[in-house]
């Protein structure tokens, strides 16, 4: 569970937006969406590979 302990005169906006950073860090979202369903690890992998592929282009393309 997160707390967001909210100071004096805080908005409750800022408070809010603490709240969804905090919250997006943990990864939760992440994490269910992962196991909504069974995904075959090599789809896994042959998505990590082409990841991999498209981050080394970019670093070919900034040395040129």
């Amino acid at each position: 569970m997160l707390i967001i302990p909210i100071k004096d005169g805080e908005n409750i906006d800022r408070a809010l937006k603490r709240f969804k950073r905090k919250f997006d860090k943990t990864g939760t979202m992440r994490g269910l969406k992962s196991r909504k369903e069974f995904v075959k690890p090599s789809i896994v992998r042959r998505a990590e590979v082409k990841k991999a592929q498209y981050i080394q282009k970019l670093r070919d393309a900034e040395q040129n």
